[in-house]
């Protein structure tokens, strides 16, 4: 069942340790196929110079196996809800990398500083809001997709046009149009997120870049008018 995007997810999943974006096995990569309404994720807790194609795990939207011989990723409930939320969206990862982690964990969003960060985030990268003992003690990791998505409606960001989020205290997850492109926007926050954190140690004010050069560099890149690369 779904045989190339267990493929996909594979090698999305092995892109993690390979670009440092993930320590031990603290990091996860999904990809959903919405004509069937099912998507496979990483198992849990499996290392990854032990993980093969086959252990990929397809799931369905309430989180239930379809097939696979290992339990899911424990964010899978997080996974299933973005993708119930936001239908544009084919591919998801989360990570603990460390720069982005550090973000989060201070509470603060990533501020779009630079056109590193505007050709891929049209503005900066939220923190959700921090759980409520209730939400961790009750479906946690629901809780947690509640949260990021309730994070994006209360202050109007488009989830295509910032592709991430921090969640607070914990770290970030990614997403773009499959695992693939979700995984190029995990390295990208990380990088921004480094390249922010040193930005703010040289001047701790006024670092957002310029509307006009954030529209520049993100329209250059996405949307209809789009001049960069080879088409």
């Amino acid at each position: 069942m779904l045989e190339d995007i267990k493929a996909e997810v594979y090698a999305a999943n092995m892109a993690l340790p390979a670009n440092n974006l993930v320590t031990l096995t603290w990091g996860n990569v999904s990809q959903i196929d919405r004509e069937s309404g099912y998507f496979v994720i990483k198992p849990s807790g499996v290392e990854y110079d032990k993980l093969t194609v086959n252990d990929m795990v397809v799931v369905d939207l309430e989180g239930k196996v379809i097939e696979g011989n290992l339990r899911p990723s424990s964010d899978t409930a997080t996974h299933a809800y973005l993708y119930k939320m936001w239908p544009e969206i084919g591919g998801i990862v989360h990570t603990h990398s460390k720069w982005a982690v550090a973000f989060a964990q201070a509470g603060l969003a990533i501020p779009a500083a630079g056109t590193t960060h505007a050709d891929t985030f049209y503005g900066a990268v939220p923190v959700a809001d921090r759980l409520t003992k209730a939400e961790v003690d009750h479906e946690y990791e629901l809780n947690t997709g509640k949260s990021i998505v309730r994070t994006f409606v209360n202050n109007n960001i488009n989830p295509i046009a910032v592709p991430g989020v921090l969640t607070n205290d914990h770290g970030p997850f990614t997403w773009g149009k499959n695992a693939k492109e979700a995984v190029h926007n995990a390295i990208v926050l990380d990088v921004v997120a480094e390249m922010t954190y040193h930005t703010r140690q040289l001047n701790p004010e006024n670092i957002e870049v310029p509307q006009y050069l954030l529209d520049r560099h993100y329209y250059r890149k996405h949307g209809p008018n789009a001049y960069y690369g080879q088409r």
